[in-house]
């Protein structure tokens, strides 16, 4: 049996430049992004049957991969030439569709277990290439590629999405103390609110592709506040980043205003009312987890308790995709 472990993400700045519709088309986008430690695991084992058994939020047993109605599987099998015999199924620490990248996540540790039991492996920036190949052409998925290739490579990592299509990946330095006290610092809230991802994104996606100035300028400055977050973290800042989270959810609100929105933008206000340097919603929109950097964590966690939101205890993984061979 083989099992990967691959983490979700939460992103740090530039979100929603990572979009092909958006970097194609202006001059590429700019992301920051980091791993935690909470992750979708993939188990791939040989069962004593010529069939495809899958087990997830559903169960199939078919004899053709083109006959498997899970999307992702069906395309990572027939990418891969994986013939029947095969059982593959998938468990996560955190539920789909909260904006941490579920998806994305799932394309990559399925694709680095199938690689591990093939015995073909390869760079983790490959099997990021690949996951995105699978959702972006293959698919047709409105997404983002930042969502795979954090989950590939791991830890606090800046990425630069050019108009070629081809990705740059930058670590983002921070010295031992500063990275210690930006860990402990970052929580996350869950909002109780789950959305389709395929859904928001493709509302996003519409909105770049369009000539539209007011999304254009949004965007660019999605993009310049990503790669101001990457200067602010590398120096140190974290005030300044508290403050530059809460700028990024502004530039989020205005380009999508909605009732959820608003209620976002409510426990936003809270939350910096209460102990937080600044804060966020993660992911497309529409729901899933606010992300704070926190002054006062204890007066933070009885604000959210208070508006009842649970936090979410979360630590930076730096590994990136894994897998175990048992």
């Amino acid at each position: 049996m083989f099992i990967s472990r691959t983490p979700l993400r939460i992103s740090l700045g530039g979100g929603g430049t990572d979009l092909p519709a958006y970097y194609r088309n202006n001059g590429g986008g700019f992301l920051v992004a980091a791993a935690i430690d909470k992750y979708i695991h993939v188990a791939i084992n040989d069962p004593f049957t010529d069939r495809y058994i899958l087990k997830y939020s559903q169960m199939e047993n078919v004899a053709s991969a083109a006959d498997i109605q899970h999307p992702l599987i069906r395309e990572a099998l027939l990418y891969t030439d994986t013939p029947p015999g095969i059982e593959i199924s998938s468990v996560a620490d955190l539920p789909a569709g909260t904006g941490l990248g579920s998806s994305g996540t799932f394309a990559v540790g399925l694709l680095k277990a199938l690689r591990a039991r093939s015995r073909k492996y390869a760079p983790s920036e490959t099997i990021a290439q690949e996951a995105c190949h699978l959702e972006i052409d293959r698919l047709r998925e409105p997404v983002g590629k930042q969502d795979q290739y954090i989950a590939a490579i791991g830890g606090i990592t800046a990425f630069e999405f050019h108009d070629d299509d081809s990705v740059s990946i930058h670590s983002v330095d921070m010295d031992r103390s500063t990275r210690e006290s930006f860990e402990d610092h970052l929580m996350l809230f869950y909002t109780g609110v789950s959305r389709s991802a395929s859904d928001e994104l493709r509302a996003l996606d519409e909105q770049a592709s369009v000539e539209s100035s007011a999304i254009r300028t949004n965007l660019n400055d999605v993009r310049d506040a990503g790669r101001e977050a990457f200067k602010v973290l590398q120096q140190g800042d974290l005030s300044a980043y508290g403050h530059m989270l809460t700028e990024q959810w502004k530039l989020k609100f205005a380009r999508s205003p909605s009732a959820i929105h608003a209620q976002v933008d409510n426990w936003i206000a809270e939350g910096i009312a209460g102990g937080a340097a600044g804060g966020k919603l993660v992911g497309a929109g529409g729901g899933g987890f606010l992300l704070f950097l926190a002054r006062d964590k204890q007066a933070l966690r009885a604000t959210m308790r208070d508006l009842g939101l649970p936090e979410v205890p979360m630590g930076i993984d730096y590994r990136g995709t894994t897998v175990s061979e048992d």
